[in-house]
């Protein structure tokens, strides 16, 4: 018999970097990066923080290895990604959870806020690429996953810069992937909608504002963080070897 569907899902013998790893997206990510078989590298700025999700991956019989890094700073990523070569010797998928953003008019913006937010949200997803592409390139393979956002696609009030920046990582996602399709490196990103995390609780748990974003899901309810992971997983696998520059709504 052929191979079985569910094998060709597998992470065994890959290497994921997974920023932003301490909580949230991706906490959940790292974990089932982890469940479908990868070693894992999970990058946050506090050691403590990601050394917690690295003890629960290493339950999942996985290497996994707990990387403090500032991805405000080129430096900081350089010195992580030469760490995790030296510890596992390759990067097969590179996921760009790293983000954020806070509810703000832009009249009452500060410069170095918007600054913060597009730093965080872009130039983070520029430095991991430009520390780990050369290494997929070597490799001739590998795949690239950027947190985008549904407010990429559709506009906001309050949160021009979490929009405008989320919108350009989206795009950033498709110059990518033809950049580096002739190496065999797919690049894909996700655009999550309303996710019930502890940075979105103060939002989801008012009865009020809830009700309010409830009423804009089709399926009447707000995701979970564990929702994404087996998505992320197919995007990681070999059976999305043919998709790159795809910006996939959840």
């Amino acid at each position: 018999m052929g191979e079985d569907i569910f094998s060709k899902f597998s992470l065994e013998g890959k290497v994921s970097v997974v920023t932003g790893a301490s909580r949230g997206l991706g906490r959940a990510i790292a974990l089932a990066l982890a469940e479908a078989g990868s070693d894992v590298a999970a990058i946050a700025r506090s050691e403590d923080a990601i050394e917690a999700i690295a003890l629960a991956m290493r339950g999942h019989g996985r290497r996994a290895l707990a990387v403090p890094c500032d991805v405000h700073d080129m430096k900081s990523v350089a010195a992580a990604v030469d760490r995790i070569i030296g510890e596992f010797g390759r990067i097969d998928v590179l996921v760009n959870n790293a983000g954020g953003g806070d509810m703000k008019p832009i009249v009452e913006m500060k410069e170095e806020e918007w600054l913060r937010i597009v730093d965080l949200n872009v130039n983070s997803i520029f430095r991991m690429c430009k520390a780990v592409g050369p290494h997929m390139i070597k490799q001739r393979k590998g795949r690239v996953i950027n947190m985008s956002s549904m407010y990429g696609l559709v506009g906001e009030k309050n949160v021009t810069a979490y929009c405008a920046s989320k919108g350009a990582i989206i795009q950033l996602t498709r110059a990518l992937a033809l950049e580096w399709a002739e190496h065999n490196i797919t690049v894909n990103a996700l655009a999550p909608g309303y996710i019930y995390t502890e940075r979105t609780s103060r939002v989801f748990d008012n009865p009020d504002l809830s009700a309010a974003f409830m009423g804009r899901v089709p399926l009447g309810r707000i995701g979970t963080p564990e929702e994404l992971g087996p998505l992320v997983v197919y995007m990681a696998s070999d059976v999305s070897e043919f998709m790159t520059g795809s910006v996939i709504v959840i």
